[in-house]
């Protein structure tokens, strides 16, 4: 159970590296959205490292 949890956490932290990624790429990056995006990510860093 743990293990598909960690899977699951990990999976989501790097859909949200392309989605930053991706949106630092374009032109005109939404920087809102940027800090929201990183500011998710960094909640699942945290909760991985408690694990």
């Amino acid at each position: 159970m743990e293990q598909s949890h960690v899977s699951a956490l990990q999976l989501k932290h790097a859909g949200l590296e392309r989605q930053i990624a991706q949106e630092m790429s374009r032109p005109m990056p939404d920087l809102a959205a940027i800090q929201l995006l990183k500011k998710r990510k960094l909640r699942i860093k945290e909760e991985l490292e408690h694990i």
